[in-house]
């Protein structure tokens, strides 16, 4: 099983090509980066905490900060935790995502979700009722664009007639889709690869709802890559989920100075052996 990070870039703390190439020497197979664009300031006072109305407006654009790691390092995996893609205007935002992968040697994997808070998806146009149905288009618009020479789409959320639009991703790229089991399951299907779970606390529950996944899947002859983000540092817990067919496990790295996070990254070392 591979072990990498999950990480987001504010404007203190270490540097993207610090920790890329940190990560690279050491052995970690990938840095998966969140995304969050603004912080409404009506919303301020009504922040989860005084960290998240502290970091969630500072927190560099996903893409953009892997173009930079990817010029930093050779084989790291490229992957977002999570791209705001119901937030992202899906023209741009495929063509962003298909350059970054032929870039960087195909090395974007993308985990994608809805988003949680109402007023940034406000902000963006996006009513929080519809964000669902608009992350679904979105990502079938991209999955054309991806896949067509001359692609098209046209829905509610997103139309457009025939366009060509290069690079094409050598990768695919791979979609893993964020959420809980049935509601991703019903997005795995029309738009994803594989499954973006959190580790919540309990591995035999995440163990079990993999395992049925994985069935779902096999009955309709496709493979359930599979990438847990916030996994325990701990080897029991990370040995189960490589016995359960994970194929990545993302451990939650705190933000820190370029000192303390490459120490951090020394103490997880003895975890890829």
């Amino acid at each position: 099983m591979k072990i990498g990070f999950w990480y987001g870039f504010i404007d203190d703390g270490v540097s993207p090509v610090d920790l890329g190439r940190a990560l690279e020497e050491r052995g970690f197979e990938g840095l998966f980066l969140g995304e969050h664009t603004n912080l409404p300031v009506q919303d301020l006072a009504s922040a989860p905490s005084e960290e998240q109305a502290r970091t969630h407006p500072r927190i560099t654009d996903p893409l953009v900060t892997l173009s930079v790691i990817a010029g930093a390092t050779e084989r790291l995996t490229l992957g977002t935790s999570i791209l705001l893609a119901a937030q992202r205007e899906p023209i741009v935002t495929a063509k962003a995502i298909a350059s970054l992968d032929a870039i960087s040697g195909g090395r974007v994997v993308v985990g994608v979700g809805a988003g949680w808070h109402d007023g940034e998806l406000r902000q963006h146009g996006v009513d929080p009722k519809e964000k669902v149905a608009v992350l679904r288009e979105h990502m079938l618009a991209m999955r054309e664009i991806w896949t067509k020479d001359e692609a098209e789409f046209h829905g509610k959320h997103v139309h457009f007639d025939p366009l060509y639009s290069w690079p094409k991703p050598p990768s695919g790229p791979q979609v893993l889709v964020g959420g809980g089991k049935n509601p991703a399951w019903r997005k795995i299907v029309e738009y994803g690869d594989g499954w973006f779970p959190i580790h919540t606390g309990d591995p035999d529950v995440l163990v079990q709802d993999i395992g049925e996944l994985r069935a779902r899947a096999a009955e309709l002859g496709r493979t359930l890559p599979v990438t847990v983000m916030n996994a325990p540092p701990d080897a029991d817990v990370l040995a189960k989920l490589a016995e359960a067919g994970v194929e990545r496990a993302l451990l939650e790295l705190k933000r820190a100075d370029r000192d303390t996070t490459l120490a951090a990254l020394d103490q997880h070392v003895g975890l890829l052996t």
